[in-house]
């Protein structure tokens, strides 16, 4: 089976698009989904977040959720709001949100080689979210978030996306967060063909973003293939919906940590912990750390920055040296007596979208008593993880700009 395959996008009919956009289903809480569709009979979240149609107190699990989802993909589709290409086509997708501007590829990636790690992971799944998804695609018999790939730069498909995106586009959208979203449709079988054969030769991707929606199609496609005797691998359930961008476009930004108290300790006491393994710093602005192993501190009203002292750092360990993991092994554990920041609700993580004052201003009102900033992970320490097969700290990385949801979704035939 190939690594990539071209595919009958269902889009928003010419015109509809800015009506149909909407942001991906889990960035959104179901109170600001209920804002955003307020007036927009249209929005993507209709089917995304199905509950938004439904009384506020839903289970958002509940079966006439994925029920209420299709029925709104029927409605759609029925209003020609939604249509599909006639042919199988690959699609090229620019993100731009201010200086920063990423250019890569809407494809169906393959169920395959997830399953044998050429789709490389790097987080765990909770499965109550994999569960979710599963249902949805189930329901809708299509694929509507696409999962976030990356693979390592390379001319052979780095200047063909940028040739094929020098003419005006098919769509060309402003969407939340006043960020651009350009689309080109690729239909010349000649160019999907060497578009298909470049995406081969590399040795793998890496999934971004998108870990419970790859699980959930890799799920769906093993169910189907064991109830279809004459399945192939054509099958469309065999492929999953894919963005892939190349990885030194990919802007990561800090991923942040709020902690609800001091684990009983004075702030005096704890400075002094602190002072064991970190160099402390008084610092007269909010600190956005500069460099791996570099941190900033916001404690009663005012800004540190702490240097984790060199000899601490594990550096043939791809896990270990995260910065993410320092923090959390020689602070957050050993001193906050936080020992798994997946379960505990002591802890909070703040993407970096919303800002060093907005961490401030979670302490300055009491809800919590320290907040942390860290330098945001790089690509390559994704993929080094991912290479090594084994799994990143929760909440390691926040990527902007956000896909959006709509523009192009994957029908299970």
């Amino acid at each position: 089976m190939p690594l990539i395959t071209p595919f009958a996008g269902l889009r928003p009919a010419p015109g509809r698009a800015p009506d149909v956009a909407a942001p991906p289903y889990d960035v959104v809480s179901a109170p600001e989904a209920r804002r955003l569709v307020a007036g927009r009979p249209w929005s993507f979240l209709h089917i995304s977040r199905p509950e938004v149609d439904l009384p506020e107190d839903t289970d958002p699990y509940a079966p006439q959720v994925y029920a209420k989802a299709r029925e709104n993909l029927d409605r759609m589709l029925s209003a020609g709001v939604l249509v599909r290409d006639p042919a199988p086509c690959y699609y090229v997708y620019r993100l731009t949100r201010g200086a920063h501007v990423q250019t890569g590829l809407v494809v169906a990636a393959s169920v395959a080689a997830y399953d044998a790690d050429r789709i490389r992971k790097h987080e765990l799944t909770r499965p109550v979210k994999e569960d979710d998804r599963v249902r949805q695609i189930e329901a809708l018999d299509a694929q509507t978030g696409p999962v976030f790939l990356a693979h390592r730069s390379t001319p052979a498909i780095d200047d063909t996306l940028a040739d094929l995106s020098r003419p005006a586009p098919d769509l060309d959208i402003r969407a939340q967060g006043d960020v651009r979203h350009e689309l080109w449709v690729v239909d010349d079988g000649a160019t999907i063909d060497r578009l298909s054969m470049a995406f081969e030769r590399l040795d793998s991707l890496y999934v971004a973003d998108g870990h419970h929606r790859s699980a959930a199609a890799s799920r769906v496609a093993a169910a189907r293939r064991a109830t279809d005797p004459n399945h192939s691998g054509d099958a469309s359930y065999n492929y999953f919906l894919s963005v892939i961008f190349p990885h030194d476009q990919l802007q990561i930004l800090d991923y942040n940590r709020v902690v609800k108290d001091l684990h009983g300790l004075d702030n005096e006491t704890f400075l002094d912990r602190l002072r064991v393994s970190f160099t402390v710093e008084p610092s007269p602005t909010p600190v956005a750390p500069a460099r791996p192993a570099e941190f900033g501190m916001y404690l009663d009203g005012g800004w540190y920055r702490l240097g984790l002292d060199p000899q601490r750092i594990p550096h043939e360990n791809p896990v270990a040296r995260l910065d993410v993991s320092l923090l959390q092994d020689h602070l957050i554990e050993p001193i906050l007596g936080i020992r798994d920041p997946r379960r505990d609700d002591r802890i909070g993580f703040v993407g970096g979208i919303r800002g060093l004052d907005w961490l401030a201003e979670q302490v300055d009102t009491g809800d919590m008593a320290v907040a942390f900033s860290l330098y945001p992970t790089p690509m390559e320490a994704l993929m080094a993880v991912a290479d090594a097969g084994k799994v990143m700290p929760p909440k390691s990385t926040w990527f902007e700009p956000k896909l959006a949801d709509g523009l192009v979704s994957h029908l299970l035939d």
